[in-house]
């Protein structure tokens, strides 16, 4: 049986927060639909001190946030872009155009068209979170997304230098310094100045995810990525010190960042719970990662990994890292989840940065339905049909014909007895099924 040394906020307390959040997204985007960017610019300057004519960063200030960058920072950046799309183009490669004839003379098919238009939301109120750019932008363009634009908020008064960097290498084709719900409202309904997109990725805080889900139908988005949230399974053959600073590392994302440790040993949980402590007395973001950890951090001991991996399936955390004995058996039979990182000589920050998997990830449960980013998420799967002979169009039709009138269609009955009486040349009274064919479609008895 499970035991919990640590729990986080009681589920009233969270839907408390979420409601007061949805509530406040619904006023803020019925706001920007309803006067544009005068509201964008009254949030922007509400919420980030930020005033301008035009949000749209000019050419010469990209460059000028270029230039701020050292060659070390720019080699930096491209590395960890050229994992990424080299991960993106083989996630590509193994989506691929269909064609077959099913039956004589039927083909089916199905096209992969890349979405047109694409909002990409880069995190950056309390970090400069530029890896965003390379995860969002960099994958659309890998999808072959035509045009792609990106909001992130400044960043101490400025544009972000790093994160404008990231999106001017990544391909993006507008670059606004916009940030939050305004960002968000802006890419999905448009404004005097802002054509909409018809699609927004890329995580944020909960407000930023709240906007999306509320959107989502007039645009399309990529997943629910609200706030990190990060899992550590281990047992003994690791130490406190390797999980704790994981734990941490996680949770400095914000006051509002679950970090939770499961384990199926007590001694490493409670060395866990100690080790914690102290690094909170040194990590430089401690204000952000001891609220976190204090309100959302968890410490639950399994009794065996079969109880360990039943719980980390229903909790679905966003990240899990998983340091044990057996860290394929956990590959092989974890099935909810955002990303999972193997082995004490990976980490999530490995997946956030620099590695090449996507970190747009799956947060609120939503693993146990989709995974995160990726390539495909900006590709739309069409279909297609083609009938091309006389013969296979009244076969197929006479058995349309039939179950269209099981259904009680019989204008859908009649798009397919005109095709039987035009190319089988079989009489078939209007508004009835076709008779099935002796030698073809007649079933006897």
């Amino acid at each position: 049986m499970a035991k919990w040394l640590k729990e986080g906020a009681e589920p009233s307390a969270v839907a408390a927060i979420d409601k007061r959040v949805r509530e406040t997204v619904e006023a803020t985007l019925a706001d920007i639909e309803a006067r544009g960017n005068a509201a964008i610019r009254e949030l922007s300057v509400k919420f980030d001190g930020w005033d301008r004519d035009d949000y749209r960063l000019s050419q010469k200030e990209i460059d000028a946030c270029m230039a701020q960058m050292s060659k070390q920072d720019l080699a930096d950046i491209a590395f960890a872009q050229t994992q990424v799309r080299g991960f993106a183009e083989v996630q590509k490669a193994a989506l691929r155009d269909v064609e077959v004839e099913t039956l004589p003379g039927v083909i089916l098919g199905h096209r992969n068209i890349p979405v047109q238009n694409a909002g990409c939301y880069v995190p950056g109120g309390k970090y400069p979170m530029l890896a965003s750019a390379h995860m969002s932008v960099l994958t659309a363009k890998v999808a072959g997304v035509p045009r792609v634009i990106t909001c992130a908020p400044p960043y101490k008064g400025q544009p972000a230098a790093a994160i404008v960097a990231a999106q001017h290498m990544a391909g993006a084709d507008e670059i606004y310094a916009l940030g939050g719900i305004q960002a968000i409202g802006a890419m999905a309904l448009g404004t005097e100045t802002i054509d909409p997109v018809d699609m927004l990725v890329g995580p944020g805080n909960s407000f930023v995810a709240e906007a999306k889900r509320q959107l989502y139908g007039r645009v399309g988005i990529d997943l629910f990525a609200g706030p990190t949230e990060t899992m550590v399974i281990a047992d003994e053959t690791v130490d406190a010190e390797i999980c704790a600073t994981d734990l941490l590392g996680q949770a400095e994302h914000g006051p509002d960042s679950p970090a939770i440790l499961l384990t199926t040993s007590e001694r490493l949980a409670r060395e866990t719970l100690l080790e914690i402590e102290r690094l909170l007395e040194i990590l430089p973001t401690a204000g952000h990662a001891r609220k976190s950890w204090e309100t959302y951090g968890q410490v639950i001991v399994a009794g065996d990994h079969d109880e360990a991996l039943e719980i980390a399936n229903q909790i679905a955390s966003e990240h899990v890292q998983i340091m044990t004995d057996r860290d394929d058996w956990y590959l092989a039979n974890m099935v909810n989840y955002g990303a999972l990182f193997l082995g004490p000589r990976t980490n999530v920050a490995f997946g956030d940065k620099a590695i090449g998997t996507n970190h747009t990830l799956p947060t609120k449960r939503a693993g146990r339905y989709t995974g995160g980013l990726w390539v495909g998420k900006f590709i739309k799967t069409h279909t297609y049909q083609k009938v091309q002979t006389d013969e296979a169009s009244a076969m197929v039709g006479r058995y349309c014909s039939r179950l269209c009138m099981l259904e009680g269609f019989q204008g859908h009955a009649e798009q397919a007895n005109v095709r039987v009486r035009r190319y089988g040349q079989q009489n078939v009274p209007y508004a009835e099924g076709a008779a099935p064919m002796a030698g073809a479609d007649l079933v006897e008895g």
